[in-house]
């Protein structure tokens, strides 16, 4: 009788442990993420530019290029830049 008891009191105290660290974390995520405020520690958002080959978005920083009727377009792969190259 005791031993159900007292399963029956860890298993409460273990539920209201789980929903206390749930509602902390909600807490915390709300308070750290305002609207209009960046995450501390975060890195800037980029604008992503689409391959226009196969449609993958890309980090125009990063990404591979060409320049087009005055415009620069962003390539995922030297594939799609060549295939692109050959389309036009």
């Amino acid at each position: 009788m005791y031993l159900r008891f007292f399963l029956i009191v860890m298993m409460v105290l273990f539920a209201l442990r789980a929903v206390a660290r749930f509602m902390g974390g909600l807490a915390q995520g709300a308070g750290a993420q305002g609207p209009g405020r960046r995450p501390q520690g975060g890195a800037a958002a980029v604008k992503m530019a689409k391959d226009p080959v196969c449609g993958t978005f890309v980090v125009p920083g990063k990404a591979l290029s060409t320049t087009a009727g005055g415009e620069t377009l962003w390539f995922c792969s030297e594939h799609c830049r060549s295939e692109f190259s050959r389309r036009s």
